[in-house]
C-alpha cells in the first residue's frame, strides 16, 4: 500500500466526507496512527517515542485490555475482566466476589487458572504473502490456502517459543494482513479485586449508562520464572483530580466492529444475525436466573455467567436500536453512496458490491445452523455452539486429535502448530466445573438448536437421535469425566487413538456429530466466507485508491489507539456532566440491591474524601473488548481505565457518532481511594508511587 504525504492525506480527509475518519473517530493501529491529526485536534504534541511507550505499556488480558503500572509486572484492568478468575479462585464458603481479594503480600497473590497476558512487541506487513496464497482460488480452497499460509507465517516467526505468540491479523477485511508478535505471560496472578458490589453498583439497571458510581478496577501481576516480571516500561500513575476538557488517549484491544460492511451486509445483520443472537441470549439469561433462585449454591455458580450474559444482551440491544434508527441508517447509506460514486467506475466487471449482495441470501439461510452448530461466524455476537464448557473441551479434544493427524497446513486453522500452545493452556487449566449448571447450559443449546433448525433438519436428528434435550444433556454431563484436567491432558497427549478408544459419553457424542457440524462449517466457508473475503479484499483496494491511509480498519481484537476529551454529554436522553463523585455514590444508595453499597465501602465512608471523582466520561471511540483500556494523557500518565460506554455508543459497532459516543472511565483517584481508604492495600499504593 502506498504511503501519503501529510498534504495529500489532509486533502483526502477533506474529500472523503462521510467515509474517511473525522475528529476523534477511529480505532487506529499503532503502525498507522495519525499523529499529526491527533495533535492538531487535541492541541497535544505526542510523537513516535510516545506511541512506542504507550504500546509497550498496553496489555491484552483474555478478552479485555489492561495497562502496566509498575516496574514489577503490576497491571490494572477492570474488575469485570478478572471476574472469571475471582470465581475460579472462590468457593461458596470463601467467596472473593463478596469479600474482595486483598492479598497483603506477593506470596498471597494467586494464579488465575488458564490466564494469559500479552504485550505487542512488533508489527510486520505480510499482505503480499497472504494475497499470493489465495490467488486464483475460489470457495473453500481459497479459505484453507489463506489459513495455511497464516499458520506458516506464525510458525516461522514464533516457532515453539512459549514466551511469544504470533498472529496474522486481517485488516480492512482482507485488504491488508499484518503479523502481530506478542510477548506472552502464562503466569498471571490476581493482586487485588474489590467487593463485587463496589464494582457493579447499580447492576444491570446502570449498565451502559451514566452517571455511574463503580470502582470497576482490579490488579493482576505478570510473573516470569516464578517471580514478578521486570517491566521498566509502564504508565506513570496520576491520581490527581481530572479536569474537564483534558485531551486523553485510550489504548486497548477493541473486540470487533462492522463499519466497513456494505448496506446489504448490514441489513443481513439487522434482519437475521442480531434477532437470533438476542432471542437465544435472553432465554439463556432466564434459565440461569431461574437456576440461581434454587439455592445459595446455585446463585454462587451462576453469578459470573449471568453478569457476562446481561452485558452481552444489553450490548446487542443497543446495536439493534442503531440498525433500526432511520437517521443512523441514512448516514450509513450516504457514506456508501459517496464511496461508490468515487470508486465504482474503477471496479470493472469484478464489482464487490454486486458479489456481496449475491452472498447475503445464502448467509441468511446458513447463519442459524452455522451459529448454533459451530459458532465463530465472524458476524454474530453470541457464541452458542455446545452451550457448556465441558462440551467445548470435548470438541477441542476430538477435533484436536483428528486435525493433528494431518500436516499443519491442512488442518482447521485453530489447530495449526502455531496455535496449539494457547489451546493447550485453556484445555489443561484447573478450573471449577459445576455439573448442574453445565447441564442447564447444554440443555438450552440443544433445545434452541432444535427449535431454530426444526425437528426435521438432518443435523438435529444427528444431534438428538431418539433422546430429548433434557435426557441427552443429563446423560452426557452426568457421565463425563472431563471436569478432571488430568483426564483432558491424557486424552490430548494420547492423540486420536486415545480419543477413539475413550468410553467417556461426551467424547463419544462429539465423535458421533462430527459429520453434521463439519458439514455446515464447510458449506459456510465455501458459500459465505470465501466469496465475502474475496469481495472484501477487492473493496479494500478500492477504498485505499479512494481515501488512502485516512481510512482506519475495523476493530479485530488487536491493539488500537483512540483519543478524545474528558467531557459530558448534551443530547436528548443523554445530558450530564463528565464526573461523578463518592458523595454521589452515597446519595444514590438506597440500601436495596442493586443500589446497595458494598459493606467495606460503606464502612469507609467517613475516611473518604467525598469530592473525589469516581467515574468520568470521554469522547473516545471504543467498543466491547475495550474494557480495561488505560486512559492516558499526553504525558503518558494513566488517569483511569475504560469500563463501559453509554447505550447510544453501542451503534459504534457500525459507525462513529461524536455527539453520542461516550466511554465511561473509572479514575485513578477512585482506585487510589479504594486501595488506601477502603481495603488497606498499602503495599500496592506504595508500588504505584502514591504519596
Amino acid at each position: 500500500m502506498r504511503h501519503l504525504t501529510p498534504a495529500l492525506a489532509a486533502a483526502l480527509l477533506t474529500l472523503a466526507a462521510g467515509s474517511a475518519a473525522k475528529a476523534e473517530e477511529g480505532m487506529w493501529t499503532y503502525d498507522n496512527f495519525p499523529i499529526a491529526r491527533a495533535n492538531q485536534t487535541l492541541g497535544t504534541n505526542i510523537d513516535q517515542a510516545w506511541l512506542d511507550k504507550v504500546r509497550l505499556s498496553s496489555v491484552k488480558f483474555g478478552g479485555c485490555s489492561a495497562g502496566l503500572v509498575s516496574g514489577e509486572g503490576l497491571v490494572m484492568t477492570n474488575n469485570h475482566c478478572v471476574a472469571t478468575c475471582v470465581a475460579n479462585l472462590s468457593t461458596q464458603e470463601v467467596n472473593f466476589a463478596e469479600t474482595g481479594f486483598t492479598p497483603r503480600t506477593r506470596e498471597e497473590e494467586r494464579k488465575c487458572p488458564g490466564g494469559t497476558a500479552e504485550i505487542l512487541t512488533d508489527i510486520t506487513d505480510v499482505t503480499e504473502r497472504m494475497h499470493a496464497a489465495g490467488a486464483g482460488l475460489e470457495g473453500q480452497a481459497f479459505t484453507r490456502a489463506r489459513d495455511a499460509e497464516a499458520g506458516r507465517i506464525e510458525q516461522e516467526a514464533c516457532g515453539d517459543d512459549a514466551a511469544k505468540r504470533c498472529q496474522v491479523v486481517s485488516l480492512y477485511r482482507g485488504g491488508q494482513f499484518k503479523l502481530y508478535t506478542y510477548k506472552k505471560y502464562s503466569d498471571v496472578r490476581l493482586a487485588f479485586a474489590p467487593e463485587d458490589r463496589a464494582a457493579t453498583f447499580g447492576g444491570d439497571l446502570d449498565n451502559f449508562s451514566f452517571p455511574r458510581f463503580a470502582i470497576d478496577a482490579a490488579f493482576i501481576r505478570l510473573y516470569e520464572n516464578g517471580a514478578p516480571a521486570v517491566t521498566p516500561t509502564h504508565f506513570v500513575w496520576n491520581a490527581d483530580k481530572p479536569v474537564e476538557g483534558t485531551p486523553v488517549f485510550v489504548t486497548g484491544s477493541p473486540g470487533a466492529t462492522q463499519r466497513l460492511l456494505t448496506q446489504d451486509q448490514l441489513m443481513a445483520v439487522r434482519d437475521v444475525v442480531l434477532p437470533l443472537d438476542q432471542l437465544i441470549a435472553s432465554e439463556l439469561r432466564g434459565r440461569l436466573i431461574r437456576y440461581s433462585e434454587e439455592g445459595e449454591r446455585q446463585a454462587f455458580e451462576a453469578m459470573d455467567p449471568i453478569v457476562g450474559l446481561e452485558n452481552t444482551y444489553k450490548r446487542g440491544l443497543g446495536r439493534m436500536r442503531a440498525l433500526t434508527d432511520p437517521q443512523f441508517l441514512a448516514m450509513k447509506a450516504e457514506q456508501e453512496r459517496d464511496f461508490r460514486s468515487r470508486a465504482e467506475a474503477g471496479a470493472g466487471s469484478n464489482n464487490p458490491w454486486t458479489t456481496l449482495s449475491g452472498v447475503q441470501p445464502t448467509l441468511r439461510e446458513l447463519y442459524p445452523a452455522m451459529a448454533l452448530l459451530e459458532g465463530g461466524t465472524g458476524v454474530g455476537t453470541t457464541p452458542v455452539a455446545g452451550g457448556s464448557q465441558l462440551f467445548l473441551w470435548a470438541r477441542a479434544l476430538v477435533r484436536g486429535a483428528q486435525e493433528r493427524a494431518k500436516p499443519s497446513a491442512e488442518r482447521l486453522p485453530e489447530f495449526a502448530d502455531s496455535r496449539l500452545s494457547a489451546l493447550q493452556a485453556g484445555l489443561f487449566a484447573e478450573r471449577p466445573v459445576y455439573p448442574e449448571l453445565e447441564q442447564v447450559r447444554m440443555e438450552w443449546w440443544l433445545s434452541k438448536t432444535r427449535e431454530w433448525l426444526t425437528v426435521d433438519h438432518p443435523a438435529v436428528r444427528g444431534l438428538l437421535g431418539k433422546e430429548s434435550p433434557e435426557q441427552l444433556s443429563a446423560r452426557l454431563i452426568e457421565g463425563t469425566t472431563l471436569a478432571d484436567p488430568a483426564v483432558r491432558r491424557a486424552l490430548w497427549e494420547g492423540g486420536l487413538a486415545a480419543v477413539e478408544a475413550s468410553n467417556d459419553p461426551l467424547i463419544q457424542y462429539l465423535l458421533s456429530i462430527q459429520d453434521e457440524t463439519r458439514a455446515i462449517r464447510s458449506e459456510w466457508e465455501a458459500k459465505v466466507q470465501a466469496p465475502t473475503d474475496r469481495a472484501s479484499e477487492r473493496l479494500a483496494a478500492l477504498r485505499f485508491q479512494t481515501y488512502g491511509d485516512s481510512v482506519y480498519p475495523d476493530a479485530t481484537g488487536t491493539l488500537r489507539l483512540t483519543y478524545g476529551l474528558i467531557e459530558g454529554s448534551d443530547v436528548p436522553g443523554q445530558r450530564w456532566g463528565p464526573f461523578t463523585t463518592f458523595g454521589g455514590l452515597y446519595d444514590r444508595a438506597t440500601g436495596a440491591a442493586p443500589f446497595d453499597v458494598a459493606p467495606k465501602l460503606l464502612a469507609a465512608k467517613d475516611r473518604i474524601d467525598l469530592d473525589t471523582v469516581m467515574n468520568m466520561t470521554v469522547s473516545s471511540d471504543t467498543i466491547g473488548g475495550s474494557s480495561g483500556s488505560p486512559v492516558v494523557n499526553a504525558q503518558g500518565e494513566i488517569l483511569g481505565a475504560n469500563f463501559d460506554s453509554t447505550v447510544l455508543t453501542q451503534r459504534n459497532a457500525y459507525g462513529y457518532d461524536r455527539n453520542v459516543n461516550r466511554s465511561v472511565i473509572v479514575t485513578t483517584g477512585a482506585v487510589t481511594t479504594a486501595l488506601r481508604d477502603v481495603y488497606g492495600m498499602d503495599g500496592l499504593v506504595a508500588e504505584l508511587g502514591v504519596r
